[in-house]
């Protein structure tokens, strides 16, 4: 019997350096272990192959750095996984070939997010990034020579020594290539990172120009047409009256608390009511999948209570009302008459959603609204 899960996560962790903000499951080097990884990806897909439905919406193939693997390997995995819907590769633009964009396409990806961030060379060199800003334009333009028409692209904003027209230089940069979407994220340096170190000083200075780096972004994209479909990311195509949905239909997904699996080392599982999380060790994973076991994992129930408020917190980062049917007992109505009264949010029916000004002030109000 098919399972409730449309959507599939496949963690590829393997990158060629670390970058200094990032606190995701990355592995460094250890190319020997590509084989064996992709082995148990697919051993561990089998496994758990009863929790997907019979038909997938989305397959989302992510890391690390996915397209830094073998392409032969790499297009073995994705063979080897369910068809979906949307099939979504991320790629730096280093990696990014000819040849390596012509076998995403042969072997069924929909999309690729391109991991940009920036097109300013003294930018890239902080972020510690090492595609320069041609390599970026070659990468898009490889994808676009063998017909890829969704792309997207990552740009980050609230880098050390970015100054107003840095990001309007990137802004413009990302517009002239004319993607279908678009991500643009605040920098946050997690606590514990090489860069919290380096430029913590640098970034609560900082700190209070995000507002306004913030709200160019915006009027920037909608401005040249996207849409502001979610607290950071951008679409062309809106979606409305029969026109093409670009919106990102598996990163969609999650905002709005639909089941998901997820494999790899890292990786995050919703499903049924359960949450469970791989253990980031590489070296156990792949001796738990050599056995037929599974891997190890941390798990976690989740109540009605916790559904329901990370609904109403995920939920309005969207530009779509939230039906308060679906959020129950986690929602404070004087909170939300209050904020109304404010202009940060409105209420029709039995609808909330933030206005464009409290989107702009985003998490902040949504805590107000938590009973």
């Amino acid at each position: 019997m098919s399972g409730a899960a449309r959507h599939l996560y496949v963690h590829l962790p393997f990158c060629a350096y670390r970058c200094g903000y990032c606190d995701f499951v990355t592995v460094v080097g250890r190319s020997d272990s590509h084989r064996a990884y992709v082995d148990s990806l697919l051993a561990e897909l089998e496994l758990e192959r009863g929790l997907l439905a019979s038909e997938l919406e989305t397959v989302f193939v992510g890391g690390g750095t996915p397209s830094l693997i073998a392409a032969n390997e790499l297009t073995r995995l994705l063979a080897g996984l369910p068809a979906a819907d949307e099939v979504t590769v991320e790629a730096n633009p280093e990696t990014v070939t000819a040849d390596l964009a012509r076998q995403l396409l042969e072997a069924g990806v929909t999309r690729v997010s391109l991991g940009a961030q920036s097109f300013q060379p003294h930018l890239l060199s902080t972020l510690d990034r090492l595609a320069s800003p041609d390599a970026v334009r070659r990468a898009f333009y490889a994808l676009r020579d063998v017909t890829f028409d969704n792309i997207s692209l990552d740009l980050i904003y609230g880098i050390p020594g970015q100054s107003a027209s840095d990001l309007a230089r990137d802004l413009d940069e990302a517009l002239a290539l004319e993607p279908e979407h678009l991500s643009c994220y605040e920098l946050e340096a997690k606590p514990g990172t090489r860069f919290s170190h380096t430029y913590g000083n640098e970034l609560s200075r900082q700190s209070n120009a995000m507002e306004d780096y913030f709200e160019r972004v915006v009027a920037t994209l909608t401005e040249a047409g996207y849409r502001w479909y979610e607290t950071a990311n951008f679409c062309l195509g809106h979606g409305l009256a029969g026109g093409r949905d670009l919106r990102a239909r598996h990163n969609l997904a999650y905002w709005l608390g639909r089941d998901y699996l997820g494999l790899g080392i890292g990786a995050v599982s919703t499903v049924a009511g359960r949450r469970w999380r791989n253990r980031p060790s590489l070296a156990g994973y792949l001796a738990a999948l050599t056995r037929g076991e599974p891997p190890r994992r941390e798990v976690e129930s989740i109540d009605a209570g916790v559904r329901q408020r990370e609904r109403l917190l995920l939920g309005l980062r969207l530009d779509e009302p939230i039906s308060l049917a679906q959020l129950g007992s986690a929602v404070d109505q004087d909170a939300v008459t209050r904020l109304e009264r404010f202009g940060l949010l409105e209420q029709r029916g039995d609808e909330i959603a933030l206005t464009r000004r409290g989107r702009f002030l985003g998490g902040g109000v949504t805590a107000e609204i938590i009973a």
